[in-house]
């Protein structure tokens, strides 16, 4: 059966299901008030409201897993996580593509940063970044590679977003099942703890670009894994 003919015999449904869908409209109107548009509140992801949903959940996220964020440390763009979550830091390092951060203290292609030594850091904090490397695997690969042993990544991605903005190019969506046989293959399954955040409110907020601050702490919290917002992960080198 092609995808054409199950489209047309769903287009022929008893007219008493077709009632009842009707009927259900009635009943439960969506009403949409001010998201009524064919634009988002703000096209900045909410930074001009306040955070960003995804930022609710990136804090949690570091939040449950400070201990790991110790030793030597690398970030990109800047050291703002590891001030705010970290402990006991010796160095923090921060990588970027970009040779006119000059807060950077390595500039590489992380898909490509053969310049970065073996073994090298113990906690590697990758927030919002795989999606905008085309060679992704290469870029897991690679920091695996600059972990000391025990080292941890933690790693967050978009399972739903507006697109990079302007200087950017964005490439990826993730689910629990990429992120999961993504990381497993380079740091073993038993290395690889995945958790999703978000839920069909929070996503419809973050493309809204509204604010966590609009949204209260019991829906920011709940948990829809058919409606994530962001994946996170923590991957321990052996």
């Amino acid at each position: 059966m092609t995808a054409g003919s199950t489209m047309y015999k769903r287009s022929l449904l008893p007219h008493w299901v077709s009632f009842r869908r009707q009927l259900k409209r009635w009943l439960f109107p969506a009403r949409m008030g001010s998201l009524r548009s064919t634009k988002p509140l703000s096209s900045a992801w909410g930074f001009d409201r306040g955070r960003p949903v995804d930022r609710y959940y990136i804090d949690s996220f570091l939040e449950a897993h400070r201990k790991d964020i110790h030793g030597r440390t690398l970030e990109i763009l800047n050291t703002e996580y590891t001030r705010r979550f970290g402990s006991n830091i010796e160095r923090a390092d921060i990588l970027d593509i970009d040779p006119a951060n000059r807060q950077a203290t390595i500039i590489a292609d992380l898909a490509a940063a053969d310049s970065i030594e073996n073994d090298s850091f113990d906690c590697f904090i990758l927030t919002q970044t795989l999606q905008l490397i085309y060679d992704v695997k290469s870029a897991v690969a690679h920091s695996h590679r600059i972990l000391r042993p025990r080292g941890v990544l933690l790693v967050t991605v978009p399972a739903i977003s507006r697109l990079a903005g302007e200087g950017y190019t964005d490439y990826w969506r993730f689910t629990p099942a990429s992120c999961a046989r993504l990381f497993a293959e380079i740091f073993g399954a038993d290395q690889v703890t995945i958790t999703a955040y978000g839920n069909v409110l929070s996503a419809v907020a973050f493309l809204e670009g509204m604010a966590y601050e609009e949204l209260s702490k019991p829906e920011l919290d709940v948990i829809d894994e058919h409606y994530p917002v962001l994946m996170a992960i923590r991957a321990v080198k052996k």
